[in-house]
């Protein structure tokens, strides 16, 4: 055991080989023990894909991988248990399911020891510190129920079954509501605004006001009303009240003054690109909310690092997953800037800032490198072509590869020991504004919400709007966010999935660019390979299906559509 630090903040825990007497008296035993509660709260970067088809325990996923903005490079993984999630197949979706619900309710039975035990821990500063982690993650983890499940199983003490055999109804989708922001509150009033720098990346004031705001922002989803089940939603409409509160909690966070946009000073294309790559390779930045505290130094093997750059990198990198290619249907979102039109044979120049830092296109630069990523004279490029010998090696199928996130100067080499290091972004001041400006479109005040959508442009150099719709509020989040995981819920909070995740409403396209004799011709096409995979997600899927034990043993109600397999 070590003593808490960045380092080894998320870093496993043995739990199972720690008496839990010993736990509460001891405190480095103490914060290991309350590790795992940040450990399992999302798994970062640190991402798997089964080779074959079917689902484990292990396997981790990058949400944004099931939405339009990017998708992979290679057949095997599109033939694996993640391909058979993109195929709705209930038996992997159903494992997954019990993946989640199994690894949340864990988390919140050791919250409900730590209650249960924290009036036999002797230092008073510690104890504090924990009670509001405690509180939030309590919350945080019903929250990623509500999401997933809906109305679930609201357990506030530890359970025995030996000893108790209870049982628990189904929480209606207010009752989750109130739950999560009662223990959202009582995070807020213990939490610091900030921590000194040795507990930098845990939980403050301020991540447990962003999700009181979340909470009251999903609720006001019109997703979530006129529902004939209260565990699905509400019965009858609560949408302008959520929104009212959700503005209110909104609020209350930029009250703190603890977070603000990281500035760019660059007024020049490439160096736009640079500052903005900047921010999301920047650790707990002042405009961070919460991040995964990946190993500083990316230690993969041992401690919590992640291959993000080797999984993304380009053949000509030495990259044979190409696990984040971005999609054409993402590239369309980028509007153009300075009143420039679109050319349709020169479709990079003039774009959003934001583009050329997310993307990498033909003729864009990375590493020193020009990216080849055209057909010229019937001959493919570096970028267009696998690197080495292996059968499944991956290239980009979308003619587009990630940039963001991205660290130029990472090393991409064989040694599966050491690897990347960036933190992984759950909540950052940009998204808190972009959240606030739809609230209060909704609420009818169409000029603070553009007032902190050109507060995003400004920042990157765009052009301020003149005035604001909702399409553009959502188009700016989908640029601002790009690949981040707020992208992949929004599909099931605006009810959006059934449109953009199925590949008869909304195919996936590259674009193929080809020179032939010094002409370059650019042509936008449907990705034949996510379409043979046929792509689709079902209404089903919006609510994940309770592990059948589950519903067996507590007598509830199942998600609607769902059999048991």
């Amino acid at each position: 055991m070590a003593t808490t630090s960045c380092n080894n903040l998320f870093d496993d825990a043995p739990m199972n080989q720690i008496s839990e007497e010993t736990t509460w008296t001891n405190s480095m035993l103490l914060d290991e023990y309350v590790n795992t509660w940040y450990h399992n709260m999302n798994s970062g970067f640190d991402n798997y894909v089964f080779t074959m088809s079917g689902f484990g325990s292990m396997s981790r996923y990058f949400m944004p991988w099931f939405g339009d903005q990017i998708t992979v490079g290679r057949s095997d993984w599109l033939n694996s248990g993640y391909g058979d999630i993109l195929k709705a197949n209930e038996t992997t979706i159903t494992a997954w399911a019990q993946n989640s619900w199994s690894n949340y309710y864990t988390q919140i039975q050791y919250i409900n020891s730590f209650f249960a035990n924290e009036d036999r821990i002797s230092d008073q500063s510690q104890k504090t510190r924990i009670e509001g982690e405690a509180h939030f993650f309590r919350a945080y983890f019903y929250y990623l129920l509500l999401q997933r499940f809906g109305g679930s199983l609201i357990i506030d003490h530890v359970i025995d079954p030996l000893v108790n055999p209870e049982k628990t109804p189904r929480a209606s989708y207010q009752q989750m509501v109130d739950f999560i922001v009662k223990e959202a509150d009582a995070a807020a009033s213990i939490l610091p605004v900030s921590h000194e720098s040795a507990n930098v990346g845990r939980v403050t004031k301020g991540t447990a006001l962003m999700l009181k705001a979340k909470t009251y922002f999903w609720a006001s989803s019109e997703m979530f009303q006129h529902k004939d089940k209260e565990y699905l939603g509400f019965t009858g409409d609560q949408s302008q009240t959520m929104l009212q509160k959700a503005r209110a909690a909104y609020e209350e966070l930029f009250a703190l003054g603890a977070y603000s946009l990281v500035p760019i000073a660059a007024t020049t294309q490439d160096g736009i690109r640079d500052e903005y790559r900047k921010i999301f390779l920047t650790k707990n930045s002042q405009e961070s909310i919460l991040e995964v505290q990946h190993s500083d130094d990316g230690d993969y093997s041992n401690k919590f690092g992640h291959r993000l750059d080797r999984f993304a990198a380009a053949p000509s990198f030495t990259g044979t997953y190409c696990a984040y290619t971005p999609t054409q249907n993402h590239v369309d979102e980028y509007g153009m800037r300075g009143g420039a039109v679109y050319d349709a044979t020169n479709p990079y120049e003039n774009r959003d800032y934001r583009f050329y830092a997310n993307i990498l296109y033909d003729g864009s630069t990375f590493r020193g490198h020009v990216m080849d990523i055209r057909t010229t004279d019937g001959v493919k490029g570096a970028d267009l072509t696998p690197y080495g010998t292996s059968t499944t090696a991956g290239y980009t199928l979308t003619g587009y590869y990630m940039a963001k996130f991205l660290d130029e100067t990472q090393t991409i080499d064989n040694n599966e020991t050491y690897a990347s290091k960036q933190n992984y972004i759950i909540w950052r001041l940009a998204e808190a504004m972009l959240d606030y400006a739809e609230v209060c479109f909704r609420l009818g005040d169409a000029g603070k919400a553009l007032e902190q959508v050109n507060l995003i442009r400004g920042r990157v150099h765009m052009d301020p709007l003149g005035s604001i719709t909702m399409e553009q509020i959502l188009n700016e989040r989908r640029v601002e966010m790009a690949f981040e995981e707020t992208t992949y819920w929004d599909l099931f909070r605006l009810g959006t999935a059934m449109q953009k995740c199925n590949g008869g409403t909304n195919p996936l396209t590259k674009m193929e660019v080809t020179e032939k004799n010094g002409n370059v011709t650019y042509k936008v096409s449907n990705l034949d390979r996510r379409a043979k995979n046929n792509w689709i997600f079902l209404e089903k899927e919006y609510y994940f299906p309770i592990p059948w034990s589950e519903v067996k043993y507590q007598g509830i109600e199942q998600n609607p559509g769902w059999s048991e397999v």
